[in-house]
């Protein structure tokens, strides 16, 4: 059986996204690594399946690139509620259930999105980073400048470093420039950089606020893909409420697959072929 697939991408994020409201795909992990190599698949940070949902617009299930059902992404999240948008399931305003729970959307114009994201009320602050989690966990460090940084391998370094997170935390790298934050992420389950992370930039906002102790409820960052916008409410020192992502969520192709396809095996690990 043939299945439609579209490629969808949010700031550089990018996924391809099946409708599986008739859950005719269960995919393994080696079909979803497949279908994510930019060699030997379609090429994409992760695959989105949306599926029906008894008590919301519908479900999203997100699977990173390593082929394995990962937790919150807020450009995937984004992507998805344009894909249910352009399926004519949701109209402009939506509510949808991910892993982390349920989550509002808003279509604010045919290339933008703005997404509800979970409460924060758990910071944790060692030395020179932070550890938030925002649907998926974050570690955030400032640094001088992030286009100096070694992402791939710092990051590498750094993804398993909390033995509260066995399977190990998201890595951001960030720095002010004038009233924006220059932004580059490595991605677990991606096992490399990405050219965004969606609930990187929103830890990555909180942490700011809770660093610098400011007030003002909105961040601009500024990520190698693209542009995204942060706001919130600050109601206690440790404690972030109405938080909401914005930016863009693209349309960018669309294609046939063979869901038997597995691929290669033996074509290397995500971060083996980035590093070489």
């Amino acid at each position: 059986m043939i299945i439609n697939f579209k490629k969808y991408h949010g700031a550089g994020n990018d996924f391809v996204i099946i409708d599986n409201r008739e859950l005719n795909l269960t995919p393994s992990p080696q079909q979803v690594a497949s279908l994510c190599h930019r060699q030997f698949g379609v090429g994409a940070d992760g695959l989105m399946l949306l599926e029906n949902d008894a008590s919301s617009d519908f479900r999203m299930r997100y699977y990173n690139s390593d082929g394995h059902e990962a937790t919150m992404c807020g450009n995937g999240g984004r992507c998805l509620v344009m894909f249910a948008y352009h399926l004519g399931i949701i109209g402009e305003k939506t509510k949808f259930t991910g892993i982390d729970g349920d989550h509002e959307a808003i279509v604010i114009d045919p290339q933008t999105v703005r997404l509800k994201m979970i409460d924060v009320d758990d910071i944790t602050m060692d030395e020179d980073h932070y550890l938030i989690n925002t649907g998926s966990p974050h570690l955030i460090q400032f640094v001088t400048d992030v286009d100096h940084v070694d992402v791939p391998y710092q990051g590498r370094l750094m993804r398993n470093s909390f033995g509260k997170q066995p399977a190990g935390v998201n890595v951001n790298f960030a720095h002010f420039v004038d009233q924006s934050i220059k932004i580059r992420t490595y991605e677990r389950g991606v096992e490399g950089e990405t050219l965004a992370c969606g609930t990187g930039a929103v830890a990555t906002a909180i942490a700011a606020n809770h660093w610098y102790n400011e007030d003002k409820s909105s961040y601009t960052l500024e990520a190698r893909g693209g542009t995204l916008t942060v706001t919130f409410q600050r109601v206690a020192t440790n404690k972030y409420q109405d938080i909401w992502l914005q930016g863009p969520a693209l349309k960018v192709f669309e294609g046939e697959i063979d869901p038997a396809f597995a691929g290669p095996s033996d074509h290397g690990s995500r971060a083996d072929r980035q590093a070489g």
